[in-house]
């Protein structure tokens, strides 16, 4: 099957949001541990040209190869990753703002905008029924959970913590709704191969949402996590734990793109721990932060080389959808 040199599917911007996680660790530490400002500032200068990059690769797949966007705006399970346009320019923001901060603004409507469009239309699909129950997979978490605790955080993050709050409660109870339908398929359909990265976002409701939280609750200098917030992390460890006992099954799927999935999860693990520390938390928390820290740099790093080997040797872009009559 041919591939297109065009139609950069949407999934790709995940790569966004796993930089952007990983260059939110990299300020978190130098807040924490003193560390410099030359790798969190380098990491979000790649987020930030990786999104440009990436939208105008997108809008180009709308302009001349509109049969292929659409293919994939309908596709039971490749829809879902859509929203991730949304999302990724709203961590574009974050990681403009400290040199930009008018553009990051503009940004950040855009893309909450934009999330919560998309989102409400995805749900719209849904409610109409007529999904095949293998369709279902952890990407629905993406166009209402990642997209409301995203513009959660960075409106939290931008000062704006009332509007904040109401997409916090969006986020949560969208996640707590979609949970049960998940783990319920997850039991009882087998997932096969190609599909199996997508586990990958099981990881990001509970750590995304307690990214969200924090900022909601005074950033990453307030004052000490409350029991709510080192609930989420509690959870979010364990759905750690369950990824990696999965881990050798999950691996039966050749390398791809796909595993980016594990990217926002893992790294906002690691920013949540690393904020415990410097919002004043002390004892096992101040050894989890250098471990997940260590852990979310260690998935980047593999995930950015793994990347660019499918690149270079022409591998990285998936077949394309067919579009059925």
């Amino acid at each position: 099957m041919t591939r297109s040199r065009i139609a950069v599917p949407a999934s790709f911007f995940g790569i966004v949001l796993g930089l952007v996680g990983l260059g939110d660790c990299w300020r978190a530490a130098s807040k924490a541990w003193g560390l410099p400002h030359t790798m969190d500032e380098l990491v979000m200068d790649c987020a930030f040209a990786v999104w440009l990059l990436l939208l105008v690769l997108y809008l180009g797949k709308w302009l001349w190869a509109r049969e292929e966007a659409l293919a994939e705006l309908r596709h039971p399970v490749q829809s879902c990753f859509v929203g991730l346009v949304g999302v990724a320019t709203l961590l574009a923001a974050v990681a403009i703002a400290p040199h930009a901060k008018s553009l990051a603004l503009v940004l950040f409507v855009v893309g909450a905008l934009l999330q919560a469009g998309y989102g409400l239309m995805f749900v719209g699909w849904q409610w109409q029924g007529e999904r095949e129950p293998g369709a279902a997979t952890p990407a629905l978490y993406l166009p209402t959970v990642a997209g409301n605790f995203v513009t959660s955080f960075v409106a939290g993050y931008f000062g704006y913590v009332d509007m904040g709050t109401l997409f916090f409660g969006a986020g949560l109870l969208c996640w707590l709704a979609l949970e049960s339908l998940l783990l319920h398929r997850l039991a009882y359909l087998a997932m096969p191969p190609p599909l199996r990265p997508t586990l990958g976002i099981m990881l990001a409701p509970p750590v995304v949402g307690c990214v969200a939280y924090l900022f909601l609750t005074g950033g990453v200098a307030g004052s000490k996590p409350d029991l709510f917030a080192q609930l989420l992390l509690g959870y979010g460890m364990l759905q750690l734990l369950l990824l990696a006992r999965l881990l050798p099954w999950i691996l039966k799927q050749t390398f791809g793109a796909s595993y980016w999935a594990f990217s926002f999860g893992v790294t906002a693990l690691a920013f949540d721990a690393i904020v415990f520390v410097v919002r004043g938390q002390t004892g096992f928390i101040e050894w989890l932060s250098i471990g997940l820290f260590g852990l979310a740099n260690a998935v980047i790093a593999v995930l950015v080389a793994g990347t660019l080997w499918r690149l270079l040797t022409g591998k990285l872009l998936p077949p394309r959808l067919v579009v059925h009559a």
